[in-house]
Formats: C-alpha cells, structure tokens, sequence
C-alpha cells in the first residue's frame, strides 16, 4: 500500500480540462518516485496515499495543489536590447534561462513587438486542473539511503 516512505512505479497519462495530452509515460519506462518527499506534485501524490499495485487511479489535481496559480510578477517586459546579438533568434514560444539574482529561471517567450519582448517565469502548468489517469505497477519500501537522499536510487530512479 502506498504511503510515507514508499517507492512507486506508474505508469501516467497527464490531461488538460479539455482533455489535450499533456504528458505521458504510455510506450515508456514508468515513473519511479519516493513517497512524501516532494518527487511529484502535492495533490497527485495525496490522491496516491493508500493505493496498491493493480489500482488504476482517476485524479483531477486542482491548480493550487498542482503547480500553482499563475504570478504576475514573474512576466517580465524587456527591452529587446537585453537580448544582445540574440536577438535575431529569439521568437514567441521560445523557452530559454534567464539569470536573475535568484538564479537561472526557465521563461518562455510569450510576445513581442517592435521594441520589446514578453517573457513568462511561471510553469506552463500554472493556473491549469490536471487531470491525471494513473495505474499503480509496483510499490516496495524505500532503503535508508534513498531516503535521506529525498529520491529513489537503482532501477527507474537516481544514480550516483
């Protein structure tokens, strides 16, 4: 049974509200997670507690328990001269890292004009209700190791 401490493999299948597919591990390895230690999303993984191998598992995962509500302050107006010689390059759609004092952040290009040019910094999933089609494959306990490291070692997980 799935609970704290507990190592997952599943396979997924990720829609929208509009059932667009989003994301999927159908015709691929499963996803290998560690139980309670923050590998998937929050809502997911609360809706995964108590499930065993076999079950198939319908999930719809609100905003706030999935990636968030989109900030406003993470879309950022530039002008194009910050792009350098890049500019050229640069289009709606395009995903790249910005520096910022906090870091890289991964923003995409969402609009530009003239002079200046749109990028977002929140997860293209924000605001979004996911809706999640999931079957349970396999569940054992987590070693020590695995779980002071916060994630799943060996087949399907982490190597070191």
């Amino acid at each position: 049974m799935i609970k704290e401490n507990s190592v997952v493999t599943m396979h997924y299948e990720l829609k929208d509200s509009e059932g667009e597919v989003l994301d999927s591990s159908k015709g691929q390895d499963p996803l290998v997670y560690l139980h309670g230690a923050g590998n998937i999303i929050v809502g997911l993984e609360e809706q995964l507690i108590g499930k065993t191998v076999g079950d198939n598992v319908a999930a719809i995962v609100s905003p706030e328990k999935g990636y968030g509500m989109p900030v406003d302050a993470l879309v950022q107006i530039v002008p194009k001269e910050a792009f350098g010689e890049e500019i050229d390059k640069v289009e709606v759609g395009m995903k790249f890292q910005a520096e910022t004092e906090q870091g890289p952040v991964p923003v995409v290009v969402t609009a530009m004009d003239e002079t200046m040019v749109t990028v977002d910094g929140n997860h293209p999933l924000a605001g979004k209700e996911l809706h999640f089609e999931v079957s349970i494959a396999e569940i054992r306990e987590a070693s020590a190791e695995e779980i002071e490291h916060g994630h799943v070692h060996g087949e399907g997980g982490h190597q070191h």
